[in-house]
């Protein structure tokens, strides 16, 4: 009982032999954590179209539940960018930005994607998240990047302007630049270039002052609070809401509420496939920052506990004020940096959290909005990677399109539209590239007892034989590929007497493919010629032993191509009895 307790409560295994070392540099990680989270979650609710006061929340009771049920020991659970720009297109459908139902939605999207991503990880579905390949999914996020940067220029330009598309937002935003508030533009401005320098040259010239590495991270990491302590006492002091600035207003100075999301069928319905799609994403995002930091340090990470930690803490998202929520890449490599050894420091930056919510809100009513978007343009231009684009073209045409066609949805179509094309675009890329197998005609490597391609390497061949290689499980999608692929290459008077398959590649054979190498035994049947296979896995074995293929199969399972070659080779020496056998 204990032992299944800890594979669903991973706290009950490194709780065990939690030690005073490893809560010191807790401690000191969610510190650092902390002072990076408070900014950062009041950006990314104003983003996602919420109270500011809702950023919080969502990374207070969600982490705590995250510290129970996950896995990684330096993930940090909370907004982000990308998941908040998700949450406001797809609430936006269904409720107007700043009523009650906008809040309630926003707790029904957490609902539906801690209930789906709990469901996954109890059925052990984490290898869904595989239909979404690495080149779609950064330029997904390269292009969401810079959706997201641009939205924000108008916080930093003090004006009126929306959409969901950079069409959208440039139609609206350009005839607006007359009348850019020139006080707002002298806070946002600056605050960028200092956040940009904060990045880059804060801790290297710390250092070069004298300072110790991990005060000079501290001190580094608190740049973002400088920035909104500076602009929030100047607003205040010179009196900038009246000219113009637009500042956060009044934060509920108390800890996270209960909440109820709405249940009602018809926004359920709505919200679905976005909740799907935000589940995806963010476990994308956050199984793939967990296995990076986890591979650093030896340690393993299970994607579908992992599923039901990030599950957990949605759930806690939707019932404490807050909204979808998952691991965050830039404060999950903060805490990891920072010294995090334990899902403990997640506990303990929900402490500071919920001081900070509890005790602190009221210090903000003055923080300007610029500050702010400031805040998210340069976190998220930290995500816009292009090289991808140069990469994918150098390697791959295929994923060059599919990560150029990924981007361009994105922008010109909105977020949801982009994502969604890059699942299918991501599976039809699978499909493509299973629907053609290769196949390879091999030949013995003279001296040895291995086969290399005819075309590649001088081997040894036999013209009545012909022996291929395929590389690729068979299944429906290629089924009739291999059929045509073998007859094709029978010419009309070939010597051929004898077809070798080598499975040695084929780690599944499903039924539409049983039925065409049936279709291709009796084809060549009728031309008199047999067909054999070669070093077959136990498990596709096991299968094809389960129909008749095998009973009546013209030729023999050969346990190595090896031995195919010494029985049905003229210039073969035939060895002792083979036995039809599997690897």
């Amino acid at each position: 009982m204990l032992q299944g307790l800890r594979q669903y409560l991973p706290i009950l295994d490194w709780g065990r032999s939690y030690s005073r070392n490893q809560l010191s540099n807790d401690l000191v990680a969610a510190v650092i954590v902390t002072i990076m989270l408070i900014p950062q979650s009041l950006a990314y609710a104003l983003l996602a179209g919420l109270p500011a006061e809702a950023g919080i929340y969502a990374s207070i009771v969600p982490i705590l539940l995250y510290t129970v049920f996950g896995t990684s020991r330096s993930l940090a659970v909370g907004p982000v960018a990308v998941v908040s720009l998700l949450t406001a297109a797809a609430i936006s459908d269904v409720a107007q930005q700043g009523t009650m139902g906008y809040a309630a939605a926003a707790l029904t999207l957490a609902m539906l994607s801690g209930a789906m991503l709990t469901v996954m990880g109890l059925f052990r579905l984490g290898f869904l998240a595989n239909f979404l390949s690495h080149p779609v999914i950064a330029g997904f996020i390269t292009a969401s990047g810079l959706l997201i940067a641009a939205s924000q220029l108008r916080h930093v330009l003090g004006v009126e302007a929306g959409g969901g598309t950079l069409i959208e937002l440039g139609e609206t935003l350009l005839p607006q630049l007359s009348a850019t508030n020139l006080v707002t533009l002298a806070i946002g401005l600056p605050a960028i270039g200092f956040l940009f320098w904060v990045r880059k040259g804060l801790k290297p010239m710390l250092r070069r002052a004298g300072l110790g590495p991990r005060l000079a991270d501290v001190i580094a990491k608190a740049g973002p609070v400088a920035a909104v302590v500076v602009t929030t006492v100047l607003t205040w002091g010179l009196g900038l809401e009246e000219r113009g600035v637009a500042i956060v207003g009044a934060v509920p100075q108390a800890l996270p509420p209960f909440t109820l999301p709405d249940l009602s069928p018809a926004l359920i319905s709505q919200l679905f496939v976005p909740a799907l799609l935000i589940s995806i994403i963010g476990f994308v995002e956050s199984i793939s920052v967990a296995q990076t930091l986890a591979a650093r340090k030896g340690q393993r990470i299970n994607p579908d506990q992992e599923l039901i930690g990030l599950g957990a803490a949605n759930l806690g998202a939707a019932f404490t004020g807050g909204y979808p929520v998952t691991g965050g890449f830039a404060r999950s490599v903060v805490n990891d940096d920072a010294g995090a050894e334990t899902p403990a420091a997640g506990a303990f930056t929900a402490l500071g959290l919920a001081f900070a919510a509890a005790f602190l809100t009221p210090l903000v009513y003055f923080l300007p909005k610029a500050t702010l978007a400031a805040t998210i343009i340069v976190a998220v231009l930290g995500l816009v990677d292009f090289s991808i684009l140069r990469r994918t073209w150098a390697y791959s045409r295929g994923d060059f399109w599919a990560v150029a066609a990924t981007i361009a949805l994105t922008l010109g179509f909105g977020v949801e539209t982009g994502v969604s094309a890059g699942v299918l675009i991501s599976i039809l890329l699978h499909l493509l590239k299973t629907s053609k197998p290769h196949v390879a005609e091999v030949g013995l490597v003279p001296d040895t007892h291995h086969f290399r391609n005819i075309d590649r390497h001088p081997v040894q061949s036999d013209p009545t034989l012909l022996s291929l290689r395929v590389d690729e499980s068979l299944y429906f999608v290629n089924a009739r590929f291999l059929e045509d692929c073998v007859m094709n290459r029978l010419a009309e008077g070939s010597p051929v007497e004898n077809v070798v398959l080598m499975f040695s590649a084929v780690n599944a054979v499903d039924f539409s493919a049983l039925e065409s190498l049936e279709a291709l035994d009796a084809t060549l049947r009728r031309r008199g010629i047999k067909l054999h296979l070669s070093e077959v896995k136990g498990p596709v074995m096991d299968r094809l032993k389960g129909s008749h293929f095998i009973e009546h199969l013209s030729g023999e399972v050969f346990l190595s191509q090896y031995d195919a070659w010494c029985r049905l080779a003229r210039q073969g020496q035939t060895p002792g009895p083979v036995k039809a056998a599997a690897e």
